[in-house]
Formats: C-alpha cells, sequence, structure tokens
C-alpha cells in the first residue's frame, strides 16, 4: 500500500499521545536556539512503526520538521547513532543523492534524554509493500528502476570529496561487519540458535574479496525511501543508522535479496511473483540497471552476500529481543519482529548452502 503523507523515519503512521514522552518546553527551547527560521511548536507525534530510533513530526504554524532521536533505555555499544546519520545527512545533502535538509544536531542528554537530531520533512509517497498493488504495471517500472538507480548514485559519490573519508575503518568490509555483527548478536543473545553458530564460523572463513569502497545505506529497501506524489522521483532516502563505508555490493546484494525471498503479504519481497505481469524488472535488468550506472560489467555470485545480509538481519533482530525483553523496544510491532529471528537464521543458513557451505 503507499501513503501520501510518509515521515522520514520509514514508519507506517503516527501516535500523537507519545509525543508527550518527550519534554516538549525544553525541546522548544532549544529549537529556537538551534534552528534556523524555527516559531513555535504546536504539536509533537510520534510515528508508529519501526524498531530503531524512535522518530517524531514537529509541527509549527509554519512548517513540519522530523527529530529522531536514540531509544530509551540502555543500548549497546555503537548502536543507535544518530550523531552519525546527522553527519552524513549534512555531507549527502549538497550531492545527487537525495536526502532530507539537516537543521541541528543535540548531542545533550538534558534537552529530551539522549542526543537527536532535526531534519526537514519530505513530502511524498512511501510504498511498503514490494509488489506496488496500489500501482498499474506501466508505473511500476519506472518506481524500480528510480530505486536501482538512486542507489548507484550514492556509491557513485566520492567519500573523500564529500567530507567522509573517515566515515568508515579501513580493511576488508565484510570482515568488519561479520566481526561486528557477531559482537552485537552475542552481547543480545538470549538463547542459541544452531544457524547461527554455524554461519558465524562459515562466514569469517569464506570473506570475499572486496573491490570497491563506497558509502553504503545499510537498510537500502524501498520502504526507506520517499517518492514524489506524482511521478516516480526519489525525494529522499531515509533510515541512515547502518551507514558506512565499505563494498557496495553489500547495498545492491541486500537489495537483490528482495527478488529471490518469497513473496508475502508484507514487505518488499518479489520471490514467486509473475514480475512480467506486474511491470516489474527481473533481478538480471535490475543489475543490469545498476552496473551501467555504477561502471560494473556483473557482479559475482550472490548467495555469500545474501548470507551475510540475513545473518546481520539477525543481529539486529536479536537486539530488538533483547530490547523487548528488558521493556525498550520502541513499537508494537517488536513482537511479530522478533518471531522473525530463527526463521531468518534457517533462510541465511539455505543461502549458506547454495554458496557452497556444508552442514
Amino acid at each position: 500500500m503507499t501513503d501520501d503523507g510518509p515521515d522520514n523515519g520509514g514508519n507506517t503512521g503516527a501516535d500523537a499521545a507519545r509525543g508527550a514522552e518527550l519534554d516538549q518546553a525544553r525541546l522548544q527551547s532549544w529549537l529556537k536556539t538551534h534552528v534556523a527560521g524555527f516559531s513555535q511548536l504546536s504539536s509533537v507525534t510520534k510515528f508508529a512503526g519501526g524498531q530503531s530510533n524512535p522518530t517524531y513530526r514537529l509541527d509549527t504554524p509554519e512548517r513540519r520538521y522530523v527529530l529522531r532521536r536514540k531509544p530509551f533505555g540502555p543500548l549497546l555499544p555503537s548502536a543507535h547513532a544518530v550523531e552519525r546519520e546527522y553527519r552524513l545527512i549534512g555531507a549527502l545533502y549538497p550531492t545527487d543523492v537525495p536526502v532530507a535538509k539537516p537543521y541541528a544536531l543535540c548531542e545533550d542528554d538534558d534537552v529530551i534524554g539522549s542526543a537527536f537530531y532535526v531534519m526537514d520533512m519530505v513530502e511524498g509517497r512511501t510504498f511498503w509493500r514490494g509488489d506496488l498493488p496500489d500501482c498499474t504495471p506501466q508505473e511500476r517500472g519506472p518506481i524500480y528502476r528510480s530505486m536501482i538507480e538512486a542507489l548507484a548514485t550514492l556509491h557513485n559519490v566520492d567519500p573523500v570529496a564529500a567530507g567522509l573519508g573517515d566515515y568508515g575503518a579501513p580493511g576488508n568490509y565484510f570482515e568488519r561487519q561479520v566481526r561486528r555483527w557477531t559482537k552485537q548478536y552475542r552481547a543480545s543473545q538470549t538463547d542459541e540458535i544452531a544457524e547461527v553458530e554455524r554461519l558465524i564460523e562459515w562466514l569469517l572463513t569464506t570473506l570475499p574479496p572486496q573491490g570497491r569502497t563506497a558509502i553504503i545505506h545499510g537498510d537500502y529497501r524501498i520502504d526507506n525511501l520517499i517518492y514524489a506524489p506524482d511521478s516516480a522521483a526519489i525525494r529522499a532516502m531515509l533510515d541512515w543508522e547502518l551507514s558506512t563505508l565499505g563494498d557496495p555490493l553489500a547495498d545492491f546484494a541486500y537489495l537483490a535479496m528482495n527478488w529471490a525471498m518469497p513473496h508475502g503479504d508484507r514487505g518488499a519481497q518479489l520471490g514467486g511473483l509473475d514480475l512480467d505481469a506486474l511491470g516489474i524488472p527481473s533481478l538480471d535488468t535490475a543489475t543490469r540497471i545498476y552496473c551501467e550506472r555504477t561502471g560494473m560489467t556483473d557482479v559475482p555470485d550472490l548467495n555469500w552476500y545474501f548470507a551475510y545480509n540475513l545473518f546481520r538481519l539477525v543481529g539486529i533482530v536479536q537486539g530488538i529481543k533483547k530490547r523487548m525483553i528488558d521493556g525498550n523496544a520502541s513499537s508494537a510491532e517488536a513482537e511479530r519482529t522478533v518471531a522473525r529471528l530463527v526463521p531468518l537464521a534457517q533462510q541465511a543458513w539455505r543461502f549458506a548452502q547454495a554458496a557452497g557451505a556444508r552442514g
């Protein structure tokens, strides 16, 4: 389904009552001091959905803004780094990558209880399902082409020229990421899942070489984009929490995985659908569009990358489970998301086996 007035946090709705969890008097005082042209805070509305950084719409008589903050309660080290999000958006805003205009970052926990940043609220459409049920076949092709081309535009940005040369650690990106998500998984582990243990061992012994270094979004999917109300143009990419420098194949494989995963009633998965009838490009066509825009000739077999990306999702969902147990999950959707933990691990291992893993 689509939403003609989405928020910049990639969520499905809003809950005005939840805005009361912020100290609005302190917030307004800070906004008037740090956001040029800010007048009077009329209301604060928390967007529903999402498992990561709580996101709010700030209304004034003249305009609307979006605020993203760290979650409530104890957090894992390096997680929910809204300061990094703000830095990245600020660096990308002058480029051709579509992002919301950033206004100000607050690192003073005394204002609302954690660090946060404020950006422009971009009006447009968010698509929540990959099959785009409310669109015609003639509309779906351009929507997908725009998504693929926008990812290529991001990967074509020179990190050094954008002032982001130090935005990621040196060395093999996938090795860093597998070790990072293993550490994150262990820090929030509540059960032992056999497939996860196998993945941790197998991924580290089969790391692919890194050919390029680019700015990585880290969670690139159709519902993290805001499209223009009446065209396939993308106005903003959302949710940069997992961004870093690394191998752009990580992003492309994460997007391509939607073609390999079975379609359901929710989400972006396309597996099993008649893509020709829907007007949605095949994975081969999507790969060709991406390669043409980035100057690549082809991409390698993606099964290893699919296994890696699902392992990373397992780490994220495990973190949500731990936060839910601790009472700090930021959404009522947390329980449904946590139910996917073991199936995700099992699917990741199936991709690993397709890539040559034994056991």
